[in-house]
């Protein structure tokens, strides 16, 4: 595991699994809450991609990243997809718990913000930073108002998963000869084009971290009689996701509020109404043949999705700050840390939120529904 300066790694035994956690060196256990940051990385990925936001964080912060179950250097016990991200989320609070932590400020980036609206309707947070996040009604499969396109979520799940991909994850490739390597997916899928790291080695190994073991990634599928002929089965990582499993649209009706900062970028080619992972747009531009059309086999309004919930949470009392990124892929705090930074900064309350003319247009909220 590449450590970066000053981060920490340790493992913490709670009641469901080993967990694997980084911290920074320094950082007080004593921290109150409302100064705790707790992070959850998405699919394919681990901790490690946290590093560098975690080095630039105050100081007198307390921030943690946990690794989730399969991923990084937790244990890779098997996901029970029935339960939707609960199996996550749960294990976050027994981590949680473990550390002596209540509710804290969660960040959750793709899949990590589904979990941690999960954990939202199920247990107090003090803010919920959404970075990239999956549509509150899971993965594929869906119209723009949430209801199932078939009654078996076909096109979802881990039947959907790009088998190549998979196997060279199992097999530890780092290479860039194949379009379907993880260095590869990383380039054309987690950031735009413009982006360019030394510590890309780092991001591909966090990537090879992920578990392929039965029940992990990318998890069952099952045949199906709608197009494209497999549907969500009922284990592992992306069936987790499955609209049948998974709705967290819920969080509209929570009692008690967090606020709630979503940031995203305009060129996410996996979270988009338009995105490249949902087979039924690739049906649409006739990447996967016998595409039905689109009464059939919409694609999933993935951003318009979020956009209406998060609507609807804020008429029903909540504050949400929407931070659309120009020109930025899907992961937001690699591409623009400085404009993260300064959003999540805000979201907890540790920096007002006065207009800072010296931010590029790019970086300026767009919608503020407090």
């Amino acid at each position: 595991m590449t450590l970066f300066d000053g981060i920490t790694a340790r493992l913490v035994e709670t009641p469901r699994l080993t967990v694997n956690i980084l911290e920074r060196v320094g950082d007080d256990p004593a921290t109150p809450a409302e100064r705790t940051v707790v992070l959850i990385h998405g699919n394919v990925s681990s901790s490690l991609f946290w590093q560098e936001i975690m080095q630039d964080l105050p100081g007198d912060l307390r921030v943690v990243a946990i690794d989730l179950r399969g991923f990084g250097g937790t244990e890779s016990a098997p996901v029970d997809a029935t339960r939707g991200v609960r199996d996550f989320s749960d294990d976050v609070h027994a981590t949680l718990e473990a550390l002596g932590l209540a509710a804290v400020h969660l960040v959750g980036w793709s899949m990590g913000a589904g979990v941690v609206m999960q954990y939202a309707l199920d247990h107090p947070a003090l803010s919920l930073t959404l970075q990239s996040p999956v549509s509150p009604y899971g993965f594929g499969g869906t119209r723009r108002d949430g209801s199932r396109v078939t009654d078996d979520d076909a096109g979802c799940g881990g039947g959907a998963a790009n088998a190549d991909f998979v196997q060279r994850v199992a097999a530890g490739d780092t290479g860039d000869e194949a379009p379907t390597s993880p260095r590869n997916v990383f380039r054309s899928g987690y950031v735009n084009a413009d982006y360019d790291s030394d510590s890309e080695d780092v991001w591909v190994e966090s990537m090879l971290s992920t578990s392929t073991r039965p029940g992990n990634y990318p998890g069952d599928g099952v045949p199906s009689p709608h197009w494209p002929g497999i549907a969500a089965g009922t284990t592992g990582v992306l069936n987790t996701l499955a609209p049948r499993y998974f709705d967290v649209s819920g969080i509209v009706d929570l009692e008690t509020k967090p606020p709630i900062l979503w940031i995203h970028g305009t060129a996410d080619a996996i979270v988009s109404d338009t995105s490249f992972y949902d087979l039924n747009y690739l049906g649409q531009l006739g990447i996967v043949p016998g595409w039905p059309g689109a009464d059939a086999a919409p694609a999933q309004e993935m951003v318009s999705q979020t956009r209406d919930v998060l609507e609807a949470y804020q008429a029903a009392g909540g504050e949400v700050t929407e931070v659309e990124l120009e020109g930025v892929g899907h992961t937001p705090h690699l591409e623009r840390p400085g404009r993260f930074r300064k959003a999540l900064l805000e979201t907890i309350g540790y920096i007002g939120r006065a207009a800072d003319p010296a931010l590029p247009t790019e970086a300026i909220i767009i919608s503020s529904y407090d």
